[in-house]
C-alpha cells in the first residue's frame, strides 16, 4: 500500500554522526536521537536500553524488521498513542520522520544510537542495508485501532493540533 505524499524538501542526518559532533538537532516534533550506553570489551561491546530512563515511557512491546531486500522501504503509519524507539541492530537503514508539516529523515547505522518517536509522527522505514535488523520497542501491546495507515487522514489530524 503506498501513500501520497507531496512533495517537499526533506533534510537528512546521520544520528551517530550528529552525536558524535555534539550538535543541537531540530528534529521534527519531539523526536528526538538518542544514544545508549556502550560498554567497550575486547571480547564484544554492549549496549542497553532501559525504559523511563533512557526513553519516555515503559517498554510493553519488542518486535523486529528483517530480511528487507537491501535498499526497499516499509510503508509508512503513524500511532494515535503509542511511543516507542527505533535501533539499528543491525546494518543500516533511514528512518523517514514526518508531522504533515516538515519531514526529516535519520540514518541509523549504530547500535548503540536510536530514535524516540512520540504519537502523532508519520514514520517510514526505507534504504535497508543487506541483512540489517529494526528492532523497535513500543509503549504499548499491538492495537490495530491505534494505527493510521492513510497519510492524507494523517495530515487532516494534524491540522487540527
Amino acid at each position: 500500500m503506498g501513500t501520497l505524499r507531496p512533495e517537499r524538501s526533506t533534510s537528512r542526518i546521520s544520528a551517530a554522526s550528529a552525536l558524535a559532533a555534539d550538535e543541537r538537532l531540530s528534529i521534527v516534533l519531539g523526536c528526538r536521537i538518542v544514544q545508549l550506553p556502550r560498554i567497550e570489551d575486547a571480547r564484544g561491546n554492549l549496549s542497553f536500553v532501559e525504559g523511563n530512563l533512557h526513553i519516555p515511557f515503559r517498554v510493553r512491546r519488542v518486535y523486529w524488521v528483517y530480511d528487507v531486500p537491501g535498499g526497499a522501504a516499509r510503508d509508512g503509519h503513524a500511532y494515535r498513542t503509542l511511543e516507542e524507539f527505533i535501533i539499528a541492530a543491525s546494518g543500516s537503514f533511514d528512518v523517514a520522520i514526518d508531522d504533515g508539516r516538515h519531514e526529516q529523515v535519520v540514518q541509523l547505522n549504530r547500535s548503540y544510537v536510536g530514535i524516540y518517536i512520540p504519537p502523532g509522527v508519520w514514520r517510514t522505514l526505507e534504504n535497508f542495508s543487506s541483512n540489517s535488523v529494526a528492532l523497535i520497542l513500543a509503549s504499548q501491546a499491538y492495537s490495530e485501532g491505534d494505527y493510521v495507515r492513510d497519510y492524507p487522514e494523517f495530515v487532516q489530524s494534524r491540522k487540527g493540533q
